[in-house]
């Protein structure tokens, strides 16, 4: 999906979970509490700005351990023939 924008989307449970976890942040490090819509709105924000960053770099880091498994697929599946007669 090279050079396509795709929209990220957050299932429900896990944007409560994410909007819970962005106000007890700003309660416990800035001391501020930060009502459901402003937390809305910055999950929103790193979704839209810092999001696809970090997808990219999941998918980066996905394809090199696929790349790797694959280089290494002769060491792992090889099947030496005629085994039996050097036995």
């Amino acid at each position: 999906m090279k050079g396509k924008n795709k929209s990220m989307e957050l299932n429900e449970e896990t944007q409560k979970r994410l909007i819970g976890s962005i106000q007890k942040y700003f309660q416990e490090h800035m001391e501020e509490d930060v009502g459901d819509l402003k937390a809305v709105l910055l999950l929103e924000f790193f979704m839209k700005e810092i999001g696809p960053a970090i997808y990219n770099q999941a998918v980066s880091d996905a394809q090199a351990v696929m790349q790797n498994n694959i280089n290494d697929l002769d060491g792992v599946c090889y099947a030496t023939e005629d085994g039996f007669w050097q036995k």
